[in-house]
């Protein structure tokens, strides 16, 4: 039961972590649309959805101790603030239905780092349905720098490094979080210090660089900023929940479904203009999601 419960838990984060892309798609093409102003929105979207909620629920034992913040601050500068940035960046940049499969490689960095750090046991199967997540994300990474055109190397390797940030950010924030969960503190505490521990690091560093005004957010698609911050938080909600009862190199690359999703999503949100869903990206896409679904059925 905590197993189908996982699964389920991890897809409905998926769909909000897809919904994501395609809303800063969309505040960025806006004339007045910035990722640092959707930052901004977003972070504080996710703290003003979990922090009151969390701090009425679990008040007065929110169990947490000295270990467990500090690791759940780690998770919210990592994955919500140094792979948001990235993959928001990329999104505006190459678009969000090459930007989402590629940050897939996430399932690979997390392996890694779950197994390495962890002690968690990677299986033949989970290694198959790994490999092929990275091969259609490289054959999606490809069509990125393509575009249409004969690409080199180089291009490629262009295309790849913003999501590539934001993957391998991605990929160490679970440690972070299965140490903080191991000290029994529930995953909705800790959602809410990281998504607190995140906002204002950014906060901190805008202010500090002149990065976004407040007038400069108060300008922009707030609609829209404040939809993508709503689908992160679906996102995050669901992949904490879910990490509480499936292992890391379970519930990461079930979450990679996302770029079908965002496939999906884009066709039917987004204009031609800012997206070209092409056959090899749908393929490719399909491809990412059988390694995926491999992952999940051997749970």
């Amino acid at each position: 039961m905590n197993s189908l419960l996982g699964l389920a838990l991890a897809v409905a984060g998926a769909a909000g972590w897809a919904l994501q892309y395609v809303f800063i798609r969309l505040a960025t093409d806006h004339e007045s649309g910035t990722v640092a102003a959707a930052m901004v929105v977003a972070l504080a979207t996710n703290v003003a959805v979990v922090v009151p909620v969390v701090a009425v629920w679990f008040y007065p034992d929110y169990g947490l101790t000295p270990l467990a913040v500090a690791a759940f601050i780690a998770a919210g500068i990592a994955g919500s603030l140094v792979a948001r940035v990235a993959q928001f960046a990329s999104t505006t940049t190459i678009g969000a239905s090459r930007t989402a499969p590629v940050v897939s490689t996430t399932a690979l960095f997390s392996a890694v780092f779950a197994v390495a750090l962890l002690g968690e046991t990677l299986t033949a199967v989970h290694s198959a349905g790994i490999v092929l997540v990275v091969v259609g994300v490289g054959v999606i990474s490809y069509d990125s720098a393509r575009d249409g055109d004969e690409a080199t190397l180089r291009d490629a390797g262009a295309a790849l490094a913003l999501p590539l940030v934001s993957a391998l950010a991605l990929g160490i924030e679970p440690v972070f979080v299965k140490t903080g969960l191991s000290e029994g503190a529930s995953p909705f505490v800790g959602l809410a210090v990281m998504s607190t521990s995140a906002t204002i690091g950014y906060v901190a560093y805008a202010w500090g660089t002149d990065a976004v005004t407040l007038p400069e957010v108060r300008s922009g698609p707030m609609a829209l900023y404040v939809a993508c911050g709503l689908g992160s938080t679906v996102a995050l909600a669901g992949y904490f929940a879910s990490l509480a009862l499936l292992p890391v190199v379970v519930v990461v690359p079930i979450f990679q479904t996302a770029p079908l999703l965002v496939l999906v999503f884009s066709a039917a949100m987004l204009p031609r203009r800012l997206e070209r869903v092409t056959p090899r990206l749908v393929a490719a896409a399909a491809v990412v999601v059988a390694g995926t679904t491999i992952v999940s059925l051997s749970s």
